[in-house]
């Protein structure tokens, strides 16, 4: 993104953007999914297990695969789908308005300065309009698998108590040590059976989850947690655009041409897209965990989002460390770092191909000579 490069049409940041964010999302949406089930992972504090730590990157992994299966590793990847190609034309394309705003009125070039701003405004954009909706959908698709410890034993419990009941005929001759045992049987597969029932509804994908949290929670809870979300897009791609546009106009200054090789705009990507995540991963934790839970504890539903916000930081700090709020920081870089090598350089491809084509442009294309 040199300072003074010819701004491509809309229709072309629609389709190279979009196109950029689908490969980005087929390639590295299972590092989310893995990075999300860190995050919200909650230790279990026990008589029996007072030393359990939580599961690594590829311990979670691991477990997903063997439990889940490996599609588990894509859920939620429809809702990233739906997202990906409005999020990405609105990431591109409102950077370029706001990088024109921000242009000095007598050269036209942009300093890094105004270039940091445009991007954290872009992100900003993009949050409100696509990310939070999606995210949250997102989030509830790849979280509704880790019922709570107390579910998966009532499941077990049930199951064994159930067992013990005996039918019609065998009741009728139980002594009164079985009616007991049965009895007991009875209430505790009863009692488990309401735990199971209490159990989070699973989603059936990314519509029906849409459709089932507004029906259930309000339009508003596809915004919760926007503010934070707001904070992480604008810090990434504040530090995302501006560090890639350097480091490309250097290399187009090095090697006196416009057009970089296909590695060279992913290695850019790559270290550009790594920084984002370690400023902001605290946001990005409490984010999750405050978009993954239908109510917050301790909070009323009138306290505001930054009071919901500090009582999640707080207790998450109290509960499991200073370092939790970095949980799933491996898989977050390791997720939009190769993410953003993958978006750069499809992006810069795709929208170099259509404007040799000329299909966007209104300048008559030339006639091929006999």
């Amino acid at each position: 993104m040199s300072q003074n490069k010819q701004k491509s049409s809309p229709g072309i940041n629609l389709i190279a953007g979009g196109t950029a964010g689908l490969f980005e999302a087929l390639c590295c949406h299972p590092l989310d999914t893995i990075k999300v089930r860190m995050q919200i992972y909650k230790r279990v504090n026990s008589k029996e297990h007072p030393t359990l730590k939580p599961p690594g990157f590829i311990k979670t992994g691991r477990t997903i695969y063997h439990n889940e299966g490996f599609i588990a590793l894509y859920k939620g990847l429809g809702a990233v789908v739906i997202g990906i190609i409005p999020k990405m034309a609105i990431r591109f394309s409102s950077y370029e308005w706001y990088r024109t705003l921000l242009a000095d009125k007598q050269t036209g070039k942009v300093s890094t300065g105004n270039t940091f701003i445009a991007g954290l405004m872009a992100g900003v954009t993009e949050a409100v309009m696509v990310v939070n909706p999606m995210e949250v959908v997102k989030i509830r698709l790849q979280a509704q698998h880790l019922a709570d410890p107390v579910v998966q034993n009532a499941k077990n419990v049930m199951a064994t108590a159930s067992a013990a009941i005996p039918n019609g005929a065998t009741a009728n001759f139980a002594s009164a040590a079985t009616a007991t045992t049965t009895a007991t049987a009875t209430a505790t597969a009863t009692a488990a059976g309401s735990a199971v029932a209490a159990a989070p509804k699973h989603y059936k994908n990314a519509v029906h989850a849409a459709y089932t949290i507004v029906k259930e929670e309000g339009f508003g809870a596809l915004y919760r947690g926007v503010s934070l979300t707001a904070a992480r897009q604008a810090t990434n791609q504040g530090a995302n655009f501006t560090v890639y546009s350097k480091l490309k106009e250097f290399l187009q200054s090095y090697h006196n041409k416009d057009v970089l090789p296909s590695w060279e705009t992913s290695l850019i990507g790559l270290v550009s897209g790594a920084i984002g995540p370690f400023s902001n991963a605290p946001l990005d934790t409490i984010k999750t965990r405050l978009q993954k839970d239908k109510t917050i504890k301790s909070v009323g539903e009138k306290t505001s989002s930054w009071k919901r916000i500090a009582v999640i930081g707080t207790q998450l700090i109290k509960e499991e460390g200073f370092n939790a709020l970095y949980k799933g920081i491996t898989p977050r870089v390791m997720r939009v770092a190769p993410g953003q090598a993958v978006t750069f350089t499809v992006y810069e491809y795709v929208r170099g191909h259509l404007e040799r084509l000329g299909i966007f442009s209104s300048k008559p294309r030339p006639k091929k000579l006999n």
